[in-house]
């Protein structure tokens, strides 16, 4: 077993092991949203006290993946990471309908940012960690870019993590991690409500919180500025890029997860030089 603690082999072993990650995330991406349509009908249905129909179980095991087209049966030798999709020429194999290309583009996402994460933590709890930061960015990043949600059930965990891993100092001080997260929920909570107070409407929702209170969590409350700097120039340029070459809509929401996410992937991987720089102009 100690040949898989060696950088090179840890690396490469984290790659392949991105690919299946990756490919499960497409079925959170996909059906998360789903499940939380489905208990938020569930619990109206209740409240309204109409007596629940017996809908067929769903979740990320069942029912197995099909084609949206055709409802043709994903088998094993179908659902091979990248592989699969360059056999079948991005067609399904019973009615040639197209394969979103969203799904092999995943694949290869979380394989080589689980290979970039592996390299530069190495084996241990720090880069294990870091191995589930990175999926959890890029679930939550595509959900948010589909649905302009950001599950508590992948978030509110994430913060967690990043506490329990800082008790010995993974990231950053446990006093820092604690005051990052509080920090980090309360800064947006802010924003929210003053921009409410003003205009009248809702400029982000609670999930931006709790994903930079997450963020704060594993790299300290000195990483936030930062973090906030770097995702709303990067979310106002996209933005500003929307709606002058495809016309979106100014009325239109634009997701903040992912620029947030993005973020907090700089925060993985330079964080500790970015706060000392940011320290160091004060």
């Amino acid at each position: 077993m100690q040949i898989f603690t060696e950088p090179p082999v840890f690396t490469a072993v984290c790659v392949l092991l991105g690919l299946f990650v990756g490919s499960f995330l497409n079925v959170v991406i996909h059906r998360l949203p789903i499940m939380m349509e489905r208990e938020w009908q569930a619990e109206a249905a209740a409240l309204r006290g109409e007596a629940g129909e017996g809908a067929d179980p769903f979740n990320l095991a069942t029912p197995r993946s099909r084609c949206p087209h055709c409802g043709h049966l994903i088998s094993a030798l179908e659902n091979i990471p990248v592989v699969s999709y360059l056999l079948l020429r991005g067609r399904c194999r019973h009615c040639s309908a197209p394969i979103s290309l969203r799904y092999p583009l995943v694949e290869v996402i979380c394989a080589m940012l689980s290979g970039i994460t592996a390299w530069h933590f190495g084996f241990g709890a720090a880069g294990l960690g870091a191995l589930a930061f990175v999926w959890a960015m890029i679930a939550l990043t595509f959900i948010d870019l589909d649905t302009q949600l950001l599950p508590d059930s992948i978030t509110l965990p994430l913060l967690w993590l990043g506490l329990l891993l800082n008790l010995q100092q993974a990231f950053a001080t446990l006093p820092d991690a604690v005051v990052g997260a509080a920090a980090g929920y309360l800064t947006l909570w802010s924003v929210y409500w003053l921009f409410k107070l003003t205009t009248g409407k809702e400029g982000m929702g609670y999930g931006d919180f709790k994903l930079l209170a997450a963020i704060g969590a594993w790299f300290g409350w000195q990483i936030l500025p930062l973090t906030i700097l770097l995702s709303s120039v990067v979310g106002a340029l996209v933005g500003v890029g929307l709606i002058v070459f495809r016309r979106h809509g100014r009325e239109v929401p634009i997701p903040f997860g992912p620029y947030l996410a993005a973020a907090g992937l700089l925060a993985l991987y330079w964080g500790r030089p970015l706060t000392d720089a940011w320290l160091g102009g004060f």
